[in-house]
């Protein structure tokens, strides 16, 4: 099993999904006292490290959404 992604249940109670290696079946587990919070933090904030898109399409995207599209 591989975390991939952390969610949050109901009340605010943080959990981890996991992806099996072999199979590709996604589980989710509550998180754990002994869990590491910069280790969560950091499958909590992949998808914004690494999209799944070329950072200069958010440019591209942001000059047709009428925005002047620059990121500097």
């Amino acid at each position: 099993m591989e975390p991939v992604a952390v969610w949050v249940r109901k009340g605010g109670e943080w959990a981890i999904i996991h992806r099996c290696k072999r199979c590709g079946k996604l589980s989710s587990n509550r998180v754990a006292a002994d869990d590491n919070p910069m280790k969560l933090m950091s499958i909590a904030m992949k998808p914004l490290c690494a999209p799944p898109f070329p950072l200069d399409y958010i440019e591209e995207m942001t000059a047709l959404m009428g925005g002047d599209g620059r990121m500097r």
